[in-house]
């Protein structure tokens, strides 16, 4: 009897190490999926801040929550299962669709330069007169999703390739736990950063004059922050646009975009000590004319050919 226990036991001990090795390697699975669209994950949280610059103070944590909300639903209820089955069954699919993710993300940011070089800005349904606080809100939480949704799905396709050779439900676990980390991570640093000047508020009220001093530094310097990062998120979206079509023409079998892209960085990448950076920086550049030029397109077909055509018969 004291046999068959200590052998029961030791094969207990036996699958409680597996489990841990299993525990291990999900984890260490999750971590370089995660890092592998840690730019990306950048991008995501510099787009986020720009949909509530503005807003009022205390309504800028709950639209935040919202967005995360919507954020993790996207994840986990469309972008996973559709990713999964994808990868599964017809894996070819996944860079079109990632392509038309990318051309919209490419149209958004190109319609913001659009209205800094014209002056004309795009009436939102949230400015209109007569819409409420609480309609403002849907429809900003709403605009905020839907650019998440494209964001999410790059970040999930990117941690899905890095963990492709995993077993299907490895695979899930893994996602799963880059879901939720990913999205922590990002709405988390963007509820700091919108809060900062709160924080700045009441470091103004204690008794020591250094953070007195750095908490009416951080008051004044915030809307600069703000309005910097509203503008790098604009940028992003053309950068990481622009970077979904050149891989995807070259996952497609069209190598000469991204050909001249690596030909351009092998010019800066040999630098001594800067070299990576700024061979980085040439990628980004080139990812982000990209995004411009077919951003501007889809542009000039979704907002000026209609205006003319709308002249065209008022002239009539």
């Amino acid at each position: 009897m004291a046999a068959g226990l200590a052998a029961l036991l030791d094969d207990i001990a036996a699958l409680a190490k597996a489990a841990a090795a299993s525990v291990d390697d999900v984890a260490a699975a999750a971590g370089r999926a995660s890092a592998k669209a840690a730019g990306v994950v950048i991008d995501d949280t510099a787009v986020t801040p720009r949909y509530v610059d503005g807003l009022d103070p205390k309504r800028e944590l709950p639209i935040i929550k919202k967005i995360a909300i919507g954020s993790l639903r996207n994840k986990l209820l469309f972008i996973l299962p559709a990713a999964m089955l994808l990868s599964q069954f017809i894996p070819w699919l996944l860079t079109p669709i990632l392509m038309l993710g990318g051309t919209y993300l490419a149209f958004e940011g190109a319609e913001k330069v659009w209205e800094w070089i014209s002056g004309q800005h795009e009436v939102e349904a949230s400015d209109q007169p007569g819409i409420s606080g609480e309609d403002r809100e849907k429809e900003i939480i709403s605009g905020a999703v839907r650019t998440d949704f494209i964001l999410s799905a790059e970040i999930m396709v990117i941690s899905l390739n890095e963990v492709a050779n995993e077993p299907f439900w490895s695979r899930l676990v893994i996602m799963v736990i880059v879901a939720i980390a990913i999205t922590v991570l990002v709405y988390g640093a963007v509820g700091l950063i919108v809060k900062m000047d709160d924080i700045g508020l009441s470091m103004t009220r204690r008794d020591s004059g250094f953070a007195q001093r750095f908490g009416r530094g951080l008051v004044k310097a915030m809307p600069k922050v703000m309005s910097f990062l509203s503008t790098v998120g604009i940028i992003a979206m053309l950068w990481v646009g622009g970077h979904i079509l050149l891989v995807g023409v070259t996952e497609l079998g069209w190598h000469a975009p991204y050909d001249l892209v690596h030909w351009l960085e092998g010019l800066v990448k040999d630098v001594n000590g800067v070299g990576g950076a700024l061979a980085w920086i040439v990628n980004t550049i080139c990812s982000a004319i990209i995004g411009l030029i077919v951003g501007a397109v889809v542009v000039l077909i979704m907002h000026l050919i209609p205006r003319k055509k709308k002249a065209a018969a008022a002239a009539h």
